[in-house]
Protein backbone atom coordinates (compact mmCIF):
# COMPACT_ATOMS: atom_id res chain seq x y z
CA UNK A 1 0.00 0.00 0.00
CA UNK A 2 0.73 3.71 -0.84
CA UNK A 3 0.10 7.02 0.78
CA UNK A 4 -0.42 9.48 -1.69
CA UNK A 5 -0.94 12.84 -1.03
CA UNK A 6 -3.11 15.81 -3.45
CA UNK A 7 -4.22 12.61 -4.96
CA UNK A 8 -7.19 14.97 -6.27
CA UNK A 9 -5.77 16.96 -8.30
CA UNK A 10 -4.56 17.22 -11.52
CA UNK A 11 -1.14 15.36 -10.72
CA UNK A 12 -1.83 13.55 -8.35
CA UNK A 13 -5.18 11.79 -9.41
CA UNK A 14 -3.52 11.31 -12.98
CA UNK A 15 -0.98 9.16 -10.79
CA UNK A 16 -3.83 7.73 -8.80
CA UNK A 17 -5.59 6.33 -11.74
CA UNK A 18 -2.08 5.26 -13.98
CA UNK A 19 -1.08 3.43 -10.75
CA UNK A 20 -4.51 1.16 -10.47
CA UNK A 21 -4.31 0.86 -14.02
CA UNK A 22 -1.20 -0.79 -14.00
CA UNK A 23 -1.23 -2.22 -10.18
CA UNK A 24 -3.43 -3.86 -7.32
CA UNK A 25 -1.45 -2.33 -4.70
CA UNK A 26 -4.24 -0.12 -3.08
CA UNK A 27 -3.39 3.58 -2.69
CA UNK A 28 -4.85 5.60 0.36
CA UNK A 29 -5.57 9.41 -1.39
CA UNK A 30 -5.09 12.17 1.11
CA UNK A 31 -6.37 15.56 -0.24
CA UNK A 32 -7.62 18.57 1.05
CA UNK A 33 -10.07 19.19 -1.85
CA UNK A 34 -8.90 23.26 -2.43
CA UNK A 35 -10.38 24.76 -5.26
CA UNK A 36 -7.84 22.74 -7.71
CA UNK A 37 -8.65 19.27 -6.03
CA UNK A 38 -11.93 17.52 -7.70
CA UNK A 39 -13.40 14.33 -6.88
CA UNK A 40 -14.68 13.89 -10.22
CA UNK A 41 -11.00 13.16 -11.11
CA UNK A 42 -11.23 9.69 -9.75
CA UNK A 43 -15.20 9.44 -10.40
CA UNK A 44 -14.29 5.89 -12.14
CA UNK A 45 -12.65 4.37 -9.03
CA UNK A 46 -15.70 4.74 -7.13
CA UNK A 47 -16.79 1.74 -4.91
CA UNK A 48 -13.23 0.69 -5.62
CA UNK A 49 -11.28 -1.45 -2.88
CA UNK A 50 -8.09 -0.20 -3.73
CA UNK A 51 -8.77 3.15 -4.00
CA UNK A 52 -9.14 4.25 -0.21
CA UNK A 53 -9.58 8.68 -0.11
CA UNK A 54 -9.39 10.57 3.09
CA UNK A 55 -10.50 14.47 2.77
CA UNK A 56 -7.76 16.00 5.27
CA UNK A 57 -4.91 18.59 5.32
CA UNK A 58 -1.22 17.33 5.19
CA UNK A 59 -0.89 19.93 8.22
CA UNK A 60 -3.29 17.83 10.31
CA UNK A 61 -0.45 15.74 12.19
CA UNK A 62 -3.12 13.97 14.19
CA UNK A 63 -4.79 12.46 10.71
CA UNK A 64 -1.39 11.99 9.18
CA UNK A 65 -0.11 9.54 12.08
CA UNK A 66 -3.39 7.82 12.29
CA UNK A 67 -3.65 6.58 8.67
CA UNK A 68 0.17 5.89 8.80
CA UNK A 69 -1.13 3.65 11.61
CA UNK A 70 -4.00 2.33 10.58
CA UNK A 71 -2.70 1.35 6.55
CA UNK A 72 1.09 0.95 7.24
CA UNK A 73 2.01 2.18 3.83
CA UNK A 74 5.28 1.41 2.17
CA UNK A 75 6.12 4.90 1.03
CA UNK A 76 4.53 7.99 0.65
CA UNK A 77 4.37 10.06 -2.69
CA UNK A 78 3.93 13.46 -1.87
CA UNK A 79 2.26 15.84 -4.60
CA UNK A 80 0.10 18.50 -1.89
CA UNK A 81 0.88 21.96 -3.05
CA UNK A 82 -0.39 24.96 -3.85
CA UNK A 83 1.07 24.97 -7.45
CA UNK A 84 -0.18 28.25 -9.30
CA UNK A 85 2.10 31.02 -9.58
CA UNK A 86 -0.23 33.68 -10.22
CA UNK A 87 -2.39 32.66 -6.56
CA UNK A 88 1.17 33.04 -5.42
CA UNK A 89 1.57 36.42 -6.41
CA UNK A 90 -1.93 37.24 -5.15
CA UNK A 91 -1.89 35.39 -1.89
CA UNK A 92 1.29 33.79 -0.55
CA UNK A 93 0.48 32.70 2.70
CA UNK A 94 -1.74 29.98 1.88
CA UNK A 95 1.44 28.75 -0.14
CA UNK A 96 4.11 29.08 3.03
CA UNK A 97 1.03 27.06 5.08
CA UNK A 98 0.63 24.15 2.80
CA UNK A 99 4.31 23.95 1.44
CA UNK A 100 6.44 24.89 4.13
CA UNK A 101 4.78 24.07 6.90
CA UNK A 102 2.62 21.34 5.72
CA UNK A 103 5.55 19.58 4.26
CA UNK A 104 7.67 19.82 7.63
CA UNK A 105 4.43 17.98 9.04
CA UNK A 106 3.94 15.01 6.95
CA UNK A 107 7.85 14.99 6.88
CA UNK A 108 7.86 14.66 11.23
CA UNK A 109 4.97 12.01 10.96
CA UNK A 110 6.88 10.24 8.38
CA UNK A 111 9.71 9.80 10.43
CA UNK A 112 7.85 9.00 13.29
CA UNK A 113 6.58 5.93 11.49
CA UNK A 114 9.64 5.00 9.53
CA UNK A 115 11.65 4.79 12.72
CA UNK A 116 9.68 2.52 14.18
CA UNK A 117 9.35 0.33 11.33
CA UNK A 118 10.79 -2.93 11.38
CA UNK A 119 14.41 -3.53 9.77
CA UNK A 120 12.62 -4.74 6.12
CA UNK A 121 10.10 -2.76 6.31
CA UNK A 122 12.66 0.61 7.13
CA UNK A 123 14.92 -0.22 4.26
CA UNK A 124 12.29 -0.63 1.84
CA UNK A 125 10.40 2.82 2.94
CA UNK A 126 10.48 5.58 0.47
CA UNK A 127 9.11 9.15 0.77
CA UNK A 128 9.02 10.54 -2.84
CA UNK A 129 8.60 14.27 -2.93
CA UNK A 130 7.43 15.89 -6.12
CA UNK A 131 8.61 19.17 -6.69
CA UNK A 132 9.23 21.79 -10.07
CA UNK A 133 11.84 23.40 -12.39
CA UNK A 134 10.86 26.11 -10.96
CA UNK A 135 13.01 26.41 -7.96
CA UNK A 136 16.10 26.82 -10.25
CA UNK A 137 14.13 30.02 -11.83
CA UNK A 138 15.13 31.75 -15.11
CA UNK A 139 17.27 30.36 -17.60
CA UNK A 140 18.30 32.96 -20.67
CA UNK A 141 17.68 32.51 -24.37
CA UNK A 142 21.07 30.49 -24.64
CA UNK A 143 21.86 29.05 -21.27
CA UNK A 144 22.35 25.32 -20.99
CA UNK A 145 18.77 23.40 -19.43
CA UNK A 146 18.35 23.08 -15.81
CA UNK A 147 20.31 19.97 -14.50
CA UNK A 148 19.89 18.64 -11.20
CA UNK A 149 22.99 20.55 -9.58
CA UNK A 150 21.92 23.87 -10.77
CA UNK A 151 21.62 26.57 -7.75
CA UNK A 152 18.11 27.55 -6.64
CA UNK A 153 16.77 30.59 -7.78
CA UNK A 154 13.24 31.21 -7.38
CA UNK A 155 11.26 34.09 -8.40
CA UNK A 156 7.68 33.95 -7.28
CA UNK A 157 6.14 33.10 -3.94
CA UNK A 158 5.21 29.68 -5.02
CA UNK A 159 8.65 28.59 -6.54
CA UNK A 160 10.55 29.98 -3.25
CA UNK A 161 7.69 27.78 -1.21
CA UNK A 162 8.21 25.01 -3.21
CA UNK A 163 11.98 25.58 -2.82
CA UNK A 164 12.37 25.39 1.28
CA UNK A 165 10.15 22.34 1.08
CA UNK A 166 12.98 20.72 -0.96
CA UNK A 167 14.99 22.17 1.54
CA UNK A 168 13.33 20.25 3.69
CA UNK A 169 12.90 17.20 2.72
CA UNK A 170 16.88 17.06 1.78
CA UNK A 171 17.55 17.92 5.31
CA UNK A 172 15.10 15.20 6.99
CA UNK A 173 17.13 12.85 4.81
CA UNK A 174 20.90 13.86 6.00
CA UNK A 175 19.78 15.04 9.57
CA UNK A 176 17.38 11.56 10.34
CA UNK A 177 18.38 9.21 7.68
CA UNK A 178 14.63 9.50 6.18
CA UNK A 179 14.54 7.44 2.67
CA UNK A 180 13.69 10.50 0.12
CA UNK A 181 13.74 10.90 -3.24
CA UNK A 182 13.14 14.43 -5.00
CA UNK A 183 11.64 14.81 -8.39
CA UNK A 184 11.62 18.43 -10.45
CA UNK A 185 8.95 18.47 -13.33
CA UNK A 186 8.78 20.67 -16.09
CA UNK A 187 5.37 22.09 -16.88
CA UNK A 188 2.53 19.11 -17.46
CA UNK A 189 -0.56 19.34 -19.46
CA UNK A 190 -3.07 16.71 -19.85
CA UNK A 191 -6.77 15.21 -18.79
CA UNK A 192 -8.18 16.53 -15.70
CA UNK A 193 -5.68 19.60 -15.57
CA UNK A 194 -7.64 22.58 -13.79
CA UNK A 195 -8.51 25.48 -16.45
CA UNK A 196 -6.54 28.13 -14.65
CA UNK A 197 -3.54 27.11 -16.43
CA UNK A 198 -2.15 28.22 -20.12
CA UNK A 199 -3.37 24.99 -21.99
CA UNK A 200 -7.07 23.84 -20.62
CA UNK A 201 -7.31 27.88 -20.18
CA UNK A 202 -7.02 28.23 -23.85
CA UNK A 203 -8.87 25.44 -25.14
CA UNK A 204 -11.70 25.74 -22.60
CA UNK A 205 -12.08 29.75 -23.71
CA UNK A 206 -11.24 28.64 -27.56
CA UNK A 207 -14.50 26.34 -27.71
CA UNK A 208 -16.70 29.15 -26.35
CA UNK A 209 -15.37 31.98 -28.17
CA UNK A 210 -14.03 33.77 -25.59
CA UNK A 211 -10.44 36.07 -25.90
CA UNK A 212 -7.91 33.61 -25.48
CA UNK A 213 -5.04 35.74 -22.98
CA UNK A 214 -1.63 35.95 -23.26
CA UNK A 215 0.87 37.69 -20.44
CA UNK A 216 3.31 39.92 -21.96
CA UNK A 217 4.24 39.29 -25.92
CA UNK A 218 3.55 35.75 -25.08
CA UNK A 219 7.17 34.23 -25.75
CA UNK A 220 8.08 32.99 -22.43
CA UNK A 221 9.29 29.60 -22.77
CA UNK A 222 8.46 26.23 -20.87
CA UNK A 223 9.18 22.64 -21.37
CA UNK A 224 5.93 21.31 -22.07
CA UNK A 225 5.84 16.98 -20.53
CA UNK A 226 2.55 15.28 -20.93
CA UNK A 227 1.41 14.28 -17.32
CA UNK A 228 0.99 10.51 -18.09
CA UNK A 229 4.69 10.32 -18.82
CA UNK A 230 5.52 12.31 -15.05
CA UNK A 231 3.57 9.36 -14.00
CA UNK A 232 5.81 6.92 -15.50
CA UNK A 233 8.75 8.44 -14.31
CA UNK A 234 7.47 8.99 -11.02
CA UNK A 235 6.81 5.09 -10.85
CA UNK A 236 10.31 4.16 -11.75
CA UNK A 237 11.54 6.56 -9.02
CA UNK A 238 9.64 4.94 -6.53
CA UNK A 239 10.79 1.74 -7.80
CA UNK A 240 14.71 2.24 -8.28
CA UNK A 241 15.65 5.76 -7.41
CA UNK A 242 18.76 6.14 -5.43
CA UNK A 243 17.54 7.25 -1.86
CA UNK A 244 18.69 11.07 -1.11
CA UNK A 245 19.02 11.36 -5.43
CA UNK A 246 16.72 14.07 -6.75
CA UNK A 247 16.16 13.54 -10.61
CA UNK A 248 14.49 16.07 -13.26
CA UNK A 249 11.95 15.14 -14.79
CA UNK A 250 11.12 16.72 -18.45
CA UNK A 251 9.25 16.32 -21.62
CA UNK A 252 12.14 18.31 -24.10
CA UNK A 253 9.63 20.44 -25.45
CA UNK A 254 10.17 23.69 -25.23
CA UNK A 255 7.56 25.76 -26.56
CA UNK A 256 6.83 29.48 -26.45
CA UNK A 257 3.36 29.97 -24.81
CA UNK A 258 2.56 31.60 -27.96
CA UNK A 259 3.47 28.59 -30.22
CA UNK A 260 1.00 26.62 -27.50
CA UNK A 261 -1.62 28.72 -27.92
CA UNK A 262 -1.03 28.69 -31.81
CA UNK A 263 -1.03 24.59 -31.70
CA UNK A 264 -4.04 24.75 -29.56
CA UNK A 265 -6.33 27.22 -31.97
CA UNK A 266 -4.90 24.81 -35.39
CA UNK A 267 -6.20 21.68 -33.82
CA UNK A 268 -9.45 22.73 -32.94
CA UNK A 269 -9.99 24.44 -36.13
CA UNK A 270 -9.79 20.81 -37.44
CA UNK A 271 -11.15 18.85 -34.73
CA UNK A 272 -14.00 21.08 -34.22
CA UNK A 273 -14.78 24.12 -36.60
CA UNK A 274 -15.69 27.43 -35.31
CA UNK A 275 -18.27 29.39 -38.00
CA UNK A 276 -16.46 32.62 -36.81
CA UNK A 277 -13.22 31.82 -38.78
CA UNK A 278 -10.31 30.91 -37.14
CA UNK A 279 -9.24 30.36 -33.73
CA UNK A 280 -6.22 32.80 -33.78
CA UNK A 281 -8.02 35.65 -33.87
CA UNK A 282 -9.09 35.56 -30.05
CA UNK A 283 -4.97 35.42 -28.62
CA UNK A 284 -5.06 38.69 -26.83
CA UNK A 285 -2.13 39.77 -25.00
CA UNK A 286 -2.26 40.91 -21.66
CA UNK A 287 -0.24 42.64 -19.01
CA UNK A 288 2.85 40.69 -18.25
CA UNK A 289 2.42 39.20 -14.43
CA UNK A 290 5.05 40.72 -11.83
CA UNK A 291 8.23 38.35 -12.06
CA UNK A 292 7.46 36.57 -14.74
CA UNK A 293 10.27 34.18 -15.78
CA UNK A 294 11.20 34.16 -19.07
CA UNK A 295 12.59 30.39 -19.55
CA UNK A 296 12.67 27.13 -17.87
CA UNK A 297 13.94 24.26 -20.13
CA UNK A 298 14.49 20.39 -18.69
CA UNK A 299 17.65 18.53 -18.82
CA UNK A 300 16.33 15.29 -17.80
CA UNK A 301 19.43 12.99 -18.82
CA UNK A 302 20.53 11.48 -15.77
CA UNK A 303 16.52 9.66 -15.08
CA UNK A 304 16.99 8.38 -18.52
CA UNK A 305 20.77 7.07 -17.45
CA UNK A 306 19.72 5.65 -14.30
CA UNK A 307 16.42 5.00 -14.79
CA UNK A 308 15.62 4.52 -18.36
CA UNK A 309 13.09 7.10 -18.81
CA UNK A 310 11.87 9.04 -21.28
CA UNK A 311 9.07 10.80 -22.18
CA UNK A 312 6.66 8.33 -25.28
CA UNK A 313 4.99 11.72 -26.31
CA UNK A 314 6.29 13.84 -28.56
CA UNK A 315 4.75 17.68 -27.70
CA UNK A 316 2.58 16.86 -31.06
CA UNK A 317 1.24 13.45 -29.83
CA UNK A 318 0.34 14.74 -26.34
CA UNK A 319 -1.10 18.02 -27.14
CA UNK A 320 -3.73 15.86 -29.07
CA UNK A 321 -4.66 13.81 -27.20
CA UNK A 322 -5.15 16.76 -24.78
CA UNK A 323 -7.56 18.46 -26.69
CA UNK A 324 -9.71 15.39 -27.86
CA UNK A 325 -9.68 14.81 -24.11
CA UNK A 326 -11.21 17.98 -23.55
CA UNK A 327 -13.57 17.20 -26.23
CA UNK A 328 -14.64 14.44 -25.36
CA UNK A 329 -15.58 15.51 -21.70
CA UNK A 330 -17.35 18.49 -21.74
CA UNK A 331 -19.34 17.14 -18.47
CA UNK A 332 -15.99 17.56 -16.55
CA UNK A 333 -15.60 20.72 -17.73
CA UNK A 334 -19.10 22.48 -16.75
CA UNK A 335 -18.50 20.62 -13.57
CA UNK A 336 -14.96 22.72 -12.57
CA UNK A 337 -16.69 25.89 -14.21
CA UNK A 338 -18.14 27.03 -10.83
CA UNK A 339 -18.50 30.97 -10.11
CA UNK A 340 -15.45 31.05 -7.95
CA UNK A 341 -13.84 30.41 -10.92
CA UNK A 342 -15.50 32.54 -13.14
CA UNK A 343 -14.72 35.58 -10.70
CA UNK A 344 -10.73 34.27 -10.78
CA UNK A 345 -10.35 34.58 -14.35
CA UNK A 346 -11.81 37.70 -13.80
CA UNK A 347 -9.56 38.84 -11.75
CA UNK A 348 -6.74 37.90 -12.88
CA UNK A 349 -7.36 38.91 -16.39
CA UNK A 350 -9.67 41.42 -15.98
CA UNK A 351 -11.77 42.57 -19.02
CA UNK A 352 -10.34 41.71 -22.01
CA UNK A 353 -11.01 41.56 -25.63
CA UNK A 354 -10.11 40.00 -29.01
CA UNK A 355 -7.13 41.33 -30.27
Amino acid sequence: MILVTGGAGFIGSNFVLDWLAQSDEPVINLDALTYAGNLANLASLQGDPRHVFVQGDIGDRALVDQLLAEHRPRAIVHFAAESHVDRSIHGPGAFLKTNIEGTYTLLEAARAYWSHLQDTEREAFRFVHVSTDEVYGSLGPEDAPFTEDHPYQPNSPYSASKAASDHLVRAWHHTYGLPVVTTHCSNNYGPYHFPEKLIPLAIVNALAGKPLPLYGDGLNVRDWLYVKDHCAALRLVLERGRVGQTYNIGGWNEKTNLEIVRTICRLLDELRPDAGGPRERLITFVADRPGHDRRYAIDARKIERELGWRPAETFETGIRKTVQWYLDHPEWVAQVQSGAYRQWIATQYGRVGPA
